[in-house]
Parts: C-alpha cells; sequence; structure tokens
C-alpha cells in the first residue's frame, strides 16, 4: 500500500523508534517503509519520520514512525517526540552487548516520557551477524518478559522479521484503541501532524491502566 502523506486513511498512529546509534534503528524504518536498505546508512542528526500504510479489516491506518537519533547530545530534542506516541521499537544490535545492556535505560527513558500503553515491541537487530552475536536470543526474550514486552530479532539487511515487528506494534496498537476503545480520540495539534480523518492519541492527564497491560 502506497505511503503517501495525502492518501485518505482512517486513523494515525505515532510510533517511535528508540536505542542506541548505529543498532540499525533508521534502515529498519526505510525497510519498513521504502523496502530499502542503505549500507551507507548516516547517523540520525535529531528526528526523522517516515509513513506508511496499513490495512487492518476494512480501515486504513496510516502508521508514523518517529526515527529518534541515538546520541546522548541529541536527548534533550528527541524527549519531547515521545508525547503522543502509541507504540514504540526499542532496539539493540545482538552484535555489540552494550546496545542490549542500554535497554533498561531506554526503558526508563520510555516510562519518565512516554506514555503508560504505549505498545513497546523490544528488537534484536542484525541477525545475519549470528558469528558476531555477544547477546543470545533468550536473554532477548527474558529481559522482554521482565518489561512486558514483545520481542523479536530482525535484519534489516536481509529483511527477517522486520515487517512482522512493525505489524505487532501496529496492530496492538489497533487492537488496544480502537477495539478497546480506551483512549481519547480529541484531535491535538500537540500530538502528531494532521492527517486522515482522525488522530488517535492518548489524553496524558486521564490516561490509566484500562488493561492489566497492552504489551505481553
Amino acid at each position: 500500500m502506497a505511503d503517501s502523506y495525502d492518501e485518505e486513511c482512517d486513523y494515525l498512529f505515532k510510533a517511535v523508534l528508540i536505542g542506541d546509534s548505529a543498532v540499525g534503528k533508521s534502515n529498519l524504518l526505510s525497510r519498513f517503509a521504502k523496502d530499502e536498505f542503505r549500507l551507507d546508512s548516516k547517523p540520525t542528526i535529531g528526528v526523522e519520520f517516515a509513513y506508511r500504510n496499513v490495512k487492518i479489516g476494512d480501515r486504513v491506518i496510516k502508521a508514523q514512525i518517529w526515527d529518534t537519533a541515538g546520541q546522548e547530545r541529541f536527548r534533550a530534542i528527541t524527549s519531547s517526540y515521545y508525547r503522543g506516541a502509541l507504540g514504540a521499537l526499542l532496539v539493540y544490535d545482538i552484535t555489540r552487548r552494550t546496545t542490549f545492556q542500554n535497554v533498561k535505560k531506554w526503558m526508563h527513558e520510555l516510562r519518565e516520557f512516554g506514555n503508560l500503553e504505549m505498545v513497546i515491541v523490544l528488537v534484536g537487530n542484525k541477525s545475519d551477524l549470528s558469528e558476531s552475536r555477544q547477546v543470545s536470543e533468550e536473554e532477548g526474550k527474558k529481559i522482554a518478559e521482565m518489561e512486558g514486552l514483545f520481542f523479536m530479532e530482525t535484519s534489516a539487511l536481509r529483511n527477517l522479521n522486520v515487517e512482522e515487528a512493525f505489524l505487532r506494534m501496529i496492530n496492538k496498537i489497533h487492537e488496544t484503541t480502537i477495539s478497546q476503545k480506551c483512549l481519547d480520540v480529541n484531535m491535538k495539534e500537540s500530538n502528531v501532524v494532521r492527517a486522515g480523518k482522525e488522530i488517535i492519541t492518548i489524553d496524558e492527564v486521564t490516561a490509566t491502566k484500562h488493561s492489566n497491560n497492552c504489551c505481553y
């Protein structure tokens, strides 16, 4: 389905990609939004975003994915972009253990700046480099269980599980927002750029744990 900003959609979901620098966030987004991979991908400066339309049932969802810089000097810039986000892909590099050790730091930031109902998928990227693996799949699953997250290993280079990781997040957002109708659906400029018919946002004042946890 086309990813044009102007194409009609029923709902716009905002999500963010977070994790250390050089874990492959930009290539994951490029693969999902445009089916492209760049070997010469440069570090993200500040924040960039892309769109992808996804059909769920008879509804067209425009996923607006924000790619945030992993460098520490950009933290002050990107923290504001958690506002209004319904989902996050928290990415680490399976060949660099430090990026996995920093998952808890990123979770702390999500909980500080994000909302209570955010759908989070923990992603161990670069599974094509298994010979250089420093983090086992079992370790990834264990921390995801402890933190109440979805978990998946991906390879942006080989396009393994990339679609599945994003769609798992988007489908769960749809389930917890549209199907369960647990969110405030008022249009808010502070949330995301207007597109389509409705923008789904969590009212950060009134949002509570409507279900036990939206991330399993």
